[in-house]
């Protein structure tokens, strides 16, 4: 009886002192420090993605959640590494939450994913790493967003009724750009024709597109930017 009782009791210690009392480590400097620093690696987030975006419409609120989902991840690390129960509470928790938002543009995944793992590291107390880790992925992500930036495509869709002229669209294009490709074309209701082109133009001029608006039987001729994916 005596030996049923002094394990109980002792088991009860044992997790009292290594689970449930581990709020006493807790510390209100250390948190705001790593709070701050969640901030600052945010906004320089913030910074580099407004500077290498190169996708058609900027979304300010998707900029704006990156640095708040910087600090909202430290924040969690930082509540799960005090208290076990605390710990087990957020993964039930986190485990019915559906994110639905759909993410188009691949480069908006990996700003996400580089929020996310700057938070866990600024909540682990990791600040060499994270630090390290930001400049190091800013300075890549600097290089190679300005070099496709030069290579920025546009797409350049023609609508005419005539199919006699679309040797002499294709000619006048050709000379204009310096890439091009087709990359749809569809006949409308009305029976007139639709092309779609992806062009690079030749140092940036875009004159030529009102040429191609000034041809017989051409209704209008639009040109987009675009990243490079095309769905027809």
């Amino acid at each position: 009886m005596d030996t049923t009782t002094t394990t109980s009791t002792t088991f009860n210690d044992i997790f009292k002192s290594s689970f449930l009392d581990k709020t006493e480590s807790f510390s209100i400097i250390d948190s705001l420090i790593g709070l701050l620093l969640a901030f600052a690696i945010g906004l320089f987030i913030y910074v580099i993605y407004k500077k290498t975006f190169s996708g058609v419409m900027y979304s300010h609120n998707f900029n704006i959640s990156l640095i708040i989902m910087t600090m909202a991840t430290a924040l969690i690390i930082m509540g799960i590494s005090t208290n076990i129960v605390i710990s087990l509470g957020m993964v039930g928790a986190l485990s019915i939450v559906r994110f639905r938002t759909p993410i188009k543009d691949p480069m908006d995944l990996v700003f996400l994913f580089w929020a996310a793992a700057s938070g866990i590291l600024c909540g682990a107390g990791l600040i060499p790493l994270v630090i390290i880790g930001a400049i190091l992925i800013g300075i890549v992500m600097l290089i190679f967003a300005n070099r496709i930036t030069v290579e920025n495509p546009f797409l350049l869709i023609v609508k005419y009724s005539d199919a006699s002229i679309e040797k002499t669209l294709e000619e006048m294009i050709s000379n204009k750009v310096k890439k091009h490709s087709i990359k749809s074309k569809s006949v409308m209701a009305d029976n007139n024709l639709e092309v779609t082109y992806e062009i690079r133009l030749r140092d940036n001029n875009a004159e030529f597109i009102n040429q191609v608006k000034d041809m017989n039987s051409v209704h209008s001729a639009i040109m987009l930017s675009y990243d490079g994916n095309f769905t027809a």
